[in-house]
C-alpha cells in the first residue's frame, strides 16, 4: 500500500520539509484517531461510506467521514437535529452481514424560552436504518413519539459534498482544482455537481420522501407531527453520478435493500462455513467473512477484494493476493477473480512514471481527479516488487486447490510473462536476487508490504540504500518457481517444470549463504543496493517460512527468535523486534503488529511442524479481536507488550475494515488444521491438526475438494485433536497426515 505514516515518524524533519515528504510519498497524517471515533462503514461495489455512531458525518479537517465513489468523496456532511438539537446516542450497530447500519437516538430535554423544560428527554425515538447499494445511500428514519402528548417536531437534515479527491482528505495539497456547479434545487431533490480539472463531471443527487417543509442546497427540514404512541418516516437517497429512479423513494429503499441483502448472503454461501464451541471466536470469524464479503467487488472476472477502508478501498494487487491465499482453502472463487483481473490488468509496456515493465503485476488502481491528471502515479501503478511472484504463487496454489486446468491454461500466457519479468526485470543488478528501485522520484521510495519511508534500515538505524533485496520476495520468488514447476508439469512441458525446481533449489542455496544471520538467529531483513546486510530481526523472516525456502537446520532458531519476547508482544509478532535501533511500538512498521503478517508466520510454523508457536500466535490474535470494536481485527495495531486484563493498544489511522486483517483469523484455521488438498484423489487432508487452547471444538462444512465435499468436526482431547467425518458427498476422502 502508499504510505501510510504519521509525521511524528519524521524525526529531524521541519514542518516545510516533512510536507514535502508527505507529498512525495503519499502519507496519512494522523490528525485525529480513527480508533476514537469507531467509525461505521459500508460499502458497495466501487462506493464506501464512513459515519460516526450517530450515523452522521461530520466536516472538517482531517475527517474522513462521507460518501465516497471511486476515490471522490461525493458526500462530506451529513447532520441530523431534531428542534435545533442533535439526538442522544442509544445504540449503533451494523448487521452481522454489514450489509445495514442502525443506529438509535432519542431526543435530549427540549427547552423554552423561559429556559424551563418543554419535553423531557427520552420521549422521542429516531430509528435511523441506511445501507449502501449501486453507488447510493439509502436511509430511512423512523420517529416514534412515547409521550402521551403529540409532539410537533422539525427534523432538520444539513448536507453538502466538496467533491475533495480521497489523496487530498490523505492530506496531500491542491494548488488548483475544478469549479463547483451552481446547486440544482427541486420540490423534493438537490443535485449538488463539481467539474474536475480532467474534465468530468461528478454529481451528488439528494431525493427526499415526503417532501421537505423547506429544502435548500444545503439543508432539508420537515416539520412533522407525531400523535401519542404513533409514528412517521423519512425517506432519503443520495447517491453519486446517477440518475432518478422512476420508483417511489420508500418502495426503492424496501426492493435495493432485499436485493443488497440477498447478494451478501450469497457470497456468504459460496464457500465453506465455520462454526466452534467459541462463541466469541464465532462472532470474530463471522465478522471475518462478513468483511471479506463487503469488500470484494464483483468485477467481470469475479470478486475482487478491496484493500481496507477508508484509505485503500480499490484494487491493490498485493493485498489480494495475500487475502486470496489466506481464504483460498474455503472460498477459491476470490482467488479466480483476482488472478483473472490482474492478468487482464498485467503491465505489456514500460512507462516508468507508473513503475510498469512488461510482465509485472499491478499494485494500485485509482479514479480520482488527482490520479486521472498525474498529481498522483497511482491511475494504474505497478510500484511493488512482489505482486508478480505472488501472482504466480497464488496461480499454482489455485491449481491445486481446485484443478481448474481450463482457467490456468487461459492465464498461463501471463503466468509466462509474470516469470520473464523476474528474469528480465526483478534482478535488477544480476546478482541472482530480486530488488526494487522506483523509476522516477514519484513512485513509492519502499516496494516492499513495509513501505514506510524508513521500514528497511541497518543495524545501526540508517536508511538502507537501494536497490534492495527483501527476505520474503526472495521467499516469494521461491514460492512462483516452485508453482511454476507445478503449473508447467500439469500442461505437459516437464522440461520447463523441471528447469524451474532446479532453480528453486539453487535459490535456496544461495539465499541462506547471503540471508542467514548465526549471530541474529534469523534471516536479515534485507541486502542493501552494496550488498550489505540489514543485520535485523524482523517479522519478515516468518515469509521465508511460509514458502519453505527456509533450510530445515535453520527453522528452529528462527522461529525462537520470531517467538522470543523482544518479538512476541503476547498479542503477536512485532514486525521488527524491540531490541532493534529503530523500534517503536507506535509506529506503522517498526514495531507494530499486522494480523495478516502474523497469520503468513503462522503458516510458516504450520508448514515446518511447529503447530504449538502457531496456536500462540491465533491465541494472541483472537485475543486482541475480543477488544476491538466489532470484534473486527484492523489493519495492524501498536506492539506494546500485552498487559493482564487489558487489550492492545490501537494505531490510529489504521483501516478497518482491512480484507488480509479479516482473513488472516480464516488462515490461522488452515494452519492449526495442517489443512491441504488432493483434488484427483478427492483428498482432504490433514496434518497433525491441531486446535489452540480457546477452542475445545470446531465444525467445518460445505469443505469443498474437486466436485466432492465434507463436514468435518474437530473435538479437542488434551494435547490431541479427534478428527470426526460428519458427511461425505461425491466421494470425498479424509486423510490425517502425522
Amino acid at each position: 500500500m502508499s504510505l501510510t505514516q504519521p509525521q511524528s515518524d519524521l524525526p529531524g524533519i521541519d514542518g516545510g520539509q516533512a510536507l514535502s515528504k508527505a507529498q512525495t510519498q503519499f502519507f496519512i497524517p494522523a490528525t485525529a484517531s480513527l480508533h476514537e471515533r469507531r467509525p461505521r462503514t459500508l460499502k458497495h461495489g466501487d462506493s464506501f461510506a464512513v459515519f460516526d455512531h450517530s450515523g452522521d458525518a461530520i466536516s472538517g479537517p482531517g475527517s474522513p467521514e462521507g460518501l465516497y465513489h471511486r476515490d471522490t468523496r461525493h458526500l462530506s456532511h451529513l447532520y441530523l437535529t431534531v428542534n435545533g438539537m442533535r439526538p442522544i446516542l442509544l445504540s449503533s450497530a451494523l448487521r452481522d452481514d454489514n450489509a445495514m447500519l442502525t443506529c438509535d437516538l432519542a431526543n435530549p430535554d427540549f427547552v423554552g424560552a423561559d429556559g424551563r423544560v418543554t419535553v423531557e428527554h427520552d420521549l422521542i425515538h429516531l430509528r435511523r436504518t441506511r445501507f449502501l447499494w449501486k453507488g447510493a445511500i439509502y436511509e430511512r428514519i423512523t420517529i416514534r413519539n412515547f409521550d402521551t402528548e403529540t409532539r410537533r417536531l422539525a427534523i432538520n437534515i444539513g448536507f453538502a459534498a466538496d467533491f475533495a479527491d480521497l489523496f487530498e482528505i490523505r492530506g496531500m495539497t491542491r494548488l488548483r482544482k475544478g469549479v463547483m456547479r451552481d446547486p440544482q434545487v427541486g420540490p423534493a431533490d438537490v443535485l449538488l455537481a463539481y467539474l474536475g480539472r480532467d474534465g468530468r463531471e461528478r454529481q451528488t443527487h439528494l431525493h427526499f420522501d415526503p417532501m421537505p417543509t423547506d429544502l435548500t442546497q444545503d439543508h432539508a427540514r420537515f416539520d412533522v407531527t407525531v400523535p401519542p404512541g404513533q409514528r412517521c418516516a423519512l425517506f432519503t437517497r443520495i447517491c453519486c453520478d446517477r440518475a432518478e429512479t422512476p420508483d417511489p423513494l420508500p418502495k426503492q429503499f424496501l426492493k435495493s435493500l432485499r436485493e443488497a441483502m440477498q447478494t451478501l448472503k450469497l457470497a456468504r454461501k459460496r464457500g465453506a462455513t465455520i462454526r466452534s464451541t467459541n462463541d466469541l471466536f464465532n462472532e470474530v470469524a463471522r465478522r471475518s467473512v462478513a468483511d471479506i464479503s463487503m469488500l470484494s467487488t464483483d468485477t467481470e472476472y469475479g470478486p475482487y477484494p478491496y484493500a481496507g477502508i477508508p484509505w485503500f478501498s480499490t484494487v491493490f494487487g498485493r493485498d489480494a493476493l495475500i487475502t486470496a491465499l489466506e481464504t483460498l482453502w474455503m472460498d477459491p472463487a476470490i482467488s479466480r477473480g483476482v488472478l483473472g483481473y490482474l492478468a487482464a490488468h498485467q503491465a505489456t509496456d514500460f512507462d516508468p512514471a507508473a513503475d510498469a515493465e512488461p510482465g509485472k503485476i499491478l499494485h494500485e488502481v485509482r479514479h480520482g481527479e488527482m490520479a486521472e491528471l498525474g498529481e498522483v502515479p497511482f491511475r494504474h501503478y505497478y510500484g511493488s516488487i512482489d505482486s508478480t511472484p505472488l501472482f504466480v504463487m497464488l496461480a499454482g496454489a489455485y491449481l491445486e486447490r481446485t484443478g481448474d486446468a481450463a482457467f490456468l491454461a487461459a492465464i498461463l500466457p501471463h503466468v509466462e510473462a509474470a516469470l520473464a519479468w523476474i528474469d528480465a526485470h526483478g534482478d535488477r543488478d544480476g546478482d541472482g536476487f530480486v530488488e526494487y528501485g522506483r523509476l522516477t522520484d514519484q513512485g513509492l521510495q519502499n516496494q516492499g508490504w513495509k513501505d514506510s519511508h524508513d521500514s528497511i534500515f541497518h543495524a545501526d538505524g540508517s536508511i538502507a540504500r537501494g536497490p534492495i533485496a527483501l527476505a520474503e520476495v526472495q521467499a516469494y520468488v521461491y514460492g512462483a518457481w516452485q508453482a511454476a514447476g507445478a503449473i508447467f508439469a500439469a500442461v505437459g512441458q516437464e522440461d520447463k517444470a523441471t528447469g524451474y525446481r532446479a532453480r528453486a533449489d539453487d535459490l535456496r542455496t544461495r539465499f541462506d549463504a547471503a540471508f542467514f544471520d548465526p549471530e541474529l538467529g534469523t534471516y536479515v531483513l534485507a541486502l542493501d543496493g552494496d550488498k550489505r546486510p540489514c543485520r535485523v530481526r524482523a517479522s519478515n523472516a516468518g515469509h521465508v517460512l511460509y514458502t519453505g525456502l527456509a533450510r530445515d537446520d535453520r527453522v528452529e532458531a528462527v522461529v525462537r527468535t520470531l517467538m522470543a519476547p523482544a518479538s512476541f508482544s503476547g498479542w503477536g509478532v512485532r514486525t521488527i523486534a524491540s531490541t532493534e535501533k529503530r523500534y517503536n511500538p507506535m509506529s506503522y512498521h517498526n514495531g507494530s503488529i499486522w494480523p495478516h503478517d502474523n497469520a503468513l508466520i503462522a503458516a510458516g510454523f504450520s508448514r515446518y511442524g511447529y503447530q504449538r508457536e502457531a496456536a500462540q500466535i491465533f491465541e494472541g490474535l483472537f485475543a486482541a479481536a475480543t477488544y476491538v470494536d466489532m470484534m473486527r481485527l484492523p489493519e495492524l495495531f501498536c506492539g506494546f507488550p500485552r498487559r493482564r486484563s487489558q487489550g492492545p493498544t490501537f494505531y490510529p489511522v489504521a483501516c478497518s475494515p482491512q480484507a488480509w486483517s479479516a482473513a488472516a483469523p480464516l488462515a490461522l484455521i488452515q494452519s492449526s488444521l495442517g489443512l491441504g488438498f488432493d483434488v484427483a484423489a478427492r483428498q482432504i487432508c490433514l496434518r497433525e491438526p491441531t486446535l489452540p487452547g480457546f477452542l475445545q471444538g470446531l465444525t467445518i462444512r460445505g469443505l469443498a475438494v474437486g466436485t466432492a465435499s465434507a463436514d468435518i468436526a474437530f473435538d479437542r482431547m488434551g494435547d490431541s485433536v479427534v478428527v470426526k467425518p460428519l458427511a461425505r458427498h461425491g466421494g470425498a476422502r479424509i486423510i490425517t497426515l502425522a
